[in-house]
């Protein structure tokens, strides 16, 4: 899996994918995880990548040439790389944004049968219509709520399309959506928990520490009988 990610912030992307399991993975040369510095596909002497919007209106908009130039490079060096293995490449190329289809699990375990994402990475009051017409294969948006760009959309769905290639977990079992979703537990079997006291202060009603009192967390006993059949019934119910 190849994942190349469009944007004018390629910085961003250095210290999340390279730690941890998505490091590992790209080690183990399972994915491949580059950013692209989109103001090196502009035809701008001095690289811009935006402009104002057409009809008037706040903010800039970012200009459909230099994406265009960038996704059209990306998929031909890949197409390229494929064609001298003797494969065929498929390839996918996602918007992220407000209006985009809401992301979900089936939508990472879908992406994942992707040989190539290209991810164009969105900034100031949007992008140019024409990328989402003609040049983007579908539009996608994480939740509702406004970011102030594609970079974190980006890595969230990276990390959720990745986990789904096989050897990136280690095992199958490792994915939650096979072993389902219940409370787990782990040593020490009693903890003891420190809860601070506090009490109404003043007209403001503030609150203030009076002292603190101790609870004992455990480990529920179910989990520790052995019987397995108890165990996974206690985890159906809790899921």
């Amino acid at each position: 899996m190849k994942f190349d990610i469009i944007t004018i912030f390629p910085e961003m992307f250095d210290s999340y994918v390279n730690e941890s399991i998505l490091k590992r993975a790209q080690e183990k040369k399972l994915i491949s995880i580059k950013a692209h510095n989109l103001r090196q596909y502009t035809k701008d002497k001095h690289r811009k990548v935006d402009d104002r919007p057409y009809g008037g209106g706040a903010g800039m908009v970012m200009m459909v040439q230099p994406i265009a130039d960038a996704v059209r490079t990306l998929q031909v060096t890949r197409y390229k790389l494929h064609a001298r293995r003797g494969g065929k490449l498929k390839s996918r190329v996602i918007l992220f944004s407000t209006r985009g289809k809401k992301f979900t699990n089936k939508d990472a375990t879908r992406l994942a049968k992707y040989d190539q994402l290209i991810f164009i990475c969105g900034r100031y009051e949007g992008v140019d219509e024409r990328v989402a017409e003609y040049i983007a294969d579908e539009e996608i948006s994480i939740g509702d709520y406004v970011l102030t760009g594609g970079e974190l959309p980006a890595m969230v769905v990276i990390d959720s399309v990745a986990r789904q290639i096989k050897g990136v977990l280690g095992s199958a079992e490792s994915l939650e959506e096979h072993q389902g979703s219940y409370p787990t537990y782990t040593r020490p079997e009693k903890f003891m928990y420190r809860v601070a006291r506090s009490a109404k202060h003043g007209k403001k009603k503030m609150l203030r520490a009076t002292g603190y009192k101790l609870r004992v967390l455990r480990v529920p006993g179910v989990l520790k009988s052995g019987n397995h059949a108890h165990i996974d019934a206690w985890r159906q119910s809790h899921q």
